[in-house]
Parts: C-alpha cells; sequence; structure tokens
C-alpha cells in the first residue's frame, strides 16, 4: 500500500512539470504517446502503469549496481541521486537526476538496454533529449551515460551539452506546456536528434579481426618508407628555386600552384632529365 501510494503522489507531482523523460517524447515522432502524455499533464489520462513492464523494472533493479559500478571503475563520486531538481526560471523545467558526478557537476544517467545490435551512438542518440533537458535544468556542461547492458557489458559514455539543440528543445517544451495549460493537442515539432560528439574511453584489443591483421602489417611494412617518402618531399620543395613554376628531372615533377603549393608527379620512364632553365 505505502509503494503503491507513493506512485500515485508521484504521479500527481509529475503532472506539474516536464521532465528529461518527457523530453524523449516530445522530441520523438510518435504523434500518439505525445498526446498521451499531454492528456497525463493534464489529469485526463492516468500514467502508464509500468511495475509490470521488465526493462522499465531491470533498469529500476540495476540502478544503485549501476552507480556503484560507476564509481569503482572511474573512482568518482555520485551524488544527488533521485534529487528532483527545478529551473531557476521556468518552473514548470525539472529534472530528477539519477545523480551528478561530484568532481565535475556533471549530470550522471543510469540505464539498463539490451545488448542485441548495441551501439554506443544509438544509446547516445535514444537518450539525447532527456540528457539535454537535464543538463539544461541544472546548467550542466557534460553528462554521463553509464549503460549496463544485458549482455553483461559496462559502457561509460560522456555527452557535451549542445546550445542549439538546448534552443530548440526549450522551444518544443514551451509550446508543449502551453498546450497542456491551453487544452490545445499538441503536435510533434519534428526536430532532428544531432549526432552525439562521444569522447572516446573505451580499450580495445584488436587482435581477433582479420582486416586489422592485414592493415598491420602494411603499415609495418611501408613505415620507414613512408617516413623516408615525407623526408625526400620537404627537401625538394627546398630546392626548388622560388621563382621556378615547374621543375623536373631524374624521374620526378614538381608543379607550383598559384598558392605556392608544391605538388609531385612521377615521370614515366626515360622522361627528360634536363636541368632546370
Amino acid at each position: 500500500m505505502f509503494v503503491h501510494t507513493n506512485r500515485i503522489a508521484d504521479s500527481l507531482a509529475r503532472r506539474s512539470f516536464v521532465g528529461g523523460s518527457d523530453a524523449r517524447i516530445i522530441m520523438g515522432n510518435d504523434d500518439h504517446a505525445l498526446l498521451r502524455l499531454w492528456k497525463e499533464k493534464r489529469g485526463e489520462v492516468e500514467p502508464d502503469d509500468l511495475s509490470k513492464n521488465l526493462l522499465v523494472q531491470l533498469g529500476t533493479a540495476t540502478e544503485q549496481l549501476n552507480l556503484h559500478w560507476y564509481e569503482i571503475n572511474t573512482g568518482q563520486a555520485v551524488i544527488d541521486a533521485q534529487r528532483r531538481i527545478f529551473h531557476p526560471v521556468h518552473r514548470w523545467m525539472a529534472a530528477t537526476l539519477d545523480g551528478r558526478i561530484q568532481q565535475t557537476g556533471a549530470v550522471f544517467e543510469a540505464k539498463f538496454m539490451l545488448p542485441w545490435n548495441f551501439s554506443e551512438e544509438d544509446a547516445a542518440e535514444k537518450h539525447m533529449a532527456q540528457l539535454q533537458h537535464n543538463m539544461w535544468v541544472v546548467a550542466a556542461r557534460t553528462a554521463v551515460l553509464s549503460i549496463i547492458t544485458g549482455g553483461g557489458k559496462w559502457v561509460e559514455i560522456t555527452i557535451h551539452a549542445d546550445p542549439l539543440y538546448q534552443h530548440l528543445l526549450l522551444t518544443a517544451e514551451k509550446k508543449f506546456w502551453r498546450c497542456v495549460q491551453s487544452g490545445e493537442p499538441p503536435v510533434l515539432f519534428n526536430i532532428e536528434t544531432p549526432r552525439p560528439r562521444l569522447s572516446a574511453v573505451k580499450v580495445v584489443d584488436m587482435s581477433s579481426s582479420n582486416h586489422w591483421a592485414e592493415l598491420a602489417a602494411t603499415y609495418l611494412r611501408t613505415r620507414e618508407a613512408h617516413a623516408e617518402h615525407e623526408l625526400a618531399k620537404t627537401e625538394l620543395k627546398k630546392l626548388m628555386p622560388e621563382d621556378a613554376k615547374e621543375a623536373s628531372g631524374h624521374g620526378i615533377k614538381a608543379k607550383r600552384s598559384k598558392s605556392g603549393a608544391i605538388s609531385f608527379e612521377a615521370q614515366l620512364t626515360g622522361g627528360s632529365h634536363a636541368p632546370i632553365q
């Protein structure tokens, strides 16, 4: 009964603001979900009962483990778990945080995702609206997406605040909230999610890739020759007179462009080896 009462109270509280999970729907392309969210905020329908949604419950069940796993693997402390913060100006905007990184102030978001066709880019794009919303509310410059997959894998992704996307997000959320207040049904905003700019955090062993092995062998075989090639180009450019438009000899030809850049090309065997006039 206590858990049920808490869920009802939280549901009533969530009607009074737009949160991070709402942002994903507002910026999405599902008009049915957008209309349902609008009705929920107006109190016309009850929120979906997620207590029987296995994926949602897995995310809830692993949230504390996720936070702990992040802390022991990064040495960073997470604070403000489940703290609700309202925007200082737009009081109809709020963020219920999974946490914040104590040392940097970055937003911390814990997620559980299925392993099939998992990619970091898709994960970041999926949660972009929620992360940008939460960063905007608490004035954070970065967010950390900590993901545990059903395949037993942990992934850390850093997302940077995107001022342009946040401006579009704020515009869309303002329009949605006006619809909630006026009773006018909202329409999709059709805003394209930016491709996430990811920070490199992984160390990967490519020993099992045959293609990597082939290219690595080529790289090692040609590395010294490439260095000699670049050094020769540099010295040849120094030898070319400043007033020369073109120079040739010993199987190569150098050309100076109008901008002053010098390029080289190989000449056919037997070509002219006459000195520059």
